[in-house]
């Protein structure tokens, strides 16, 4: 009788013991939990980012526009992080690759975009397919710099001046090629536009980065190059290349005795640019990308480094997010009126 009594509480009466271990596993599952949200929120505090090394994508080949303005700032911003910061090139497909490559890449800050406009507003603004959507995947964090494009000729084709090139490309409907970076760049629109207001018929031959470009133009495989003005200007200094104009709205104190398109009669309001902007992905904790956004704009904004950019043509820019979010709207709208009063079309 007993026996059963005492097996009869025991199953009736929860054992310490067993109570005291629940009460461990409740306990650890809530530490567990709030370790995790602390170092969660830890890691989006800018005072602890970043604690390893950082690349910058530039979705085209070395050498180019883009190019130039990442590894200026990937220096500086080494330093200023005390990390390493690498520029990692992922060209192809009119920079398409790279930027999706950002797009897909984890939301930490360890993985930044310097864009140009083709893969971050003119392709989207002309309703082309991509494997990504520039405003849902990508962080805007600011504008590095902006720099106008050059239209320049290899020396031995016969026009010194625009005006020149549009009496040439007129005798020669078709026959007369411009080189570009790619499909759907700002170089193109600027390729369109002068054919549209000059009345001639050229034909776009796109590359794949602004160096393969160049290296043809100087080559002398193409007569026409349009391309960011920092690759050319050592070019155009040592004869190699002629340049005829400069399509910002005004001229460039890298090549102050180049006049711009915008000087000639007719050509009024003619502007298009390159610009460099720095991505994140989307979901990237909004104090990481302030403390991007602070550090990037404070380094293009100093003197030595906004020597060594103007050196090349490029004018440093340092725009909040909101700015840097209000000109890309603005862009992607420049961009689609152009292209649909123009009738400006993409080659794939």
């Amino acid at each position: 009788m007993h026996a059963m009594l005492e097996e009869t509480m025991n199953q009736a009466t929860p054992r310490p013991r067993r109570r005291h271990r629940a009460r461990l596993h409740v306990l650890a599952t809530a530490v567990t939990a709030a370790l995790t949200f602390a170092c969660g929120a830890a890691l989006a505090q800018p005072g602890s980012y970043p604690t390893r090394p950082i690349r910058i994508v530039v979705p085209f080949p070395p050498g180019g526009g883009v190019d130039f303005v990442a590894r200026t700032v990937a220096q500086r911003l080494g330093d200023s992080l005390k990390q390493q910061v690498l520029v990692e090139n992922r060209s192809g497909a009119g920079g398409r690759i790279g930027a999706e490559a950002v797009a897909r890449s984890a939301p930490d800050g360890y993985t930044l975009l310097m864009a140009s406009p083709a893969e971050v507003v003119v392709l989207s603004a002309l309703g082309q397919k991509l494997n990504y959507d520039p405003r849902r995947d990508l962080l805007p964090v600011t504008l590095a710099g902006e720099a106008p494009l050059v239209i320049a000729v290899h020396p031995s084709l016969a026009a010194k001046s625009i005006p020149e090139l549009i009496a040439l490309a007129r005798s020669r409907p078709g026959k007369v090629g411009f080189a570009t970076p790619g499909a759907g760049s700002s170089m193109q629109f600027a390729g369109a536009m002068l054919e549209i207001i000059g009345k001639i018929d050229l034909t776009h031959i796109p590359y794949k980065g602004a160096a393969p470009a160049l290296s043809d133009a100087l080559g002398g495989q193409v007569p026409v190059l349009i391309v960011g003005i920092p690759p050319v200007v050592q070019h155009a200094k040592t004869g190699k290349l002629r340049v005829l104009a400069v399509t910002g709205e005004r001229r460039s104190s890298a090549l102050p005795d180049v006049p711009a398109v915008a000087e000639l009669p007719g050509f009024a309001g003619y502007r298009f640019t390159n610009w460099m902007g720095v991505f994140v992905a989307a979901k990237t904790p909004a104090p990481i990308v302030e403390r991007l956004n602070m550090e990037i704009a404070r380094i293009v904004r100093e003197p030595a480094t906004r020597e060594v950019l103007a050196a090349q043509g490029v004018e440093a820019a340092g725009f909040s997010i909101a700015e840097f979010e209000a000109f890309l709207d603005s862009e992607a709208r420049r961009y689609a009126t152009i292209a649909r009063e123009r009738m400006i079309a993409v080659e794939e």
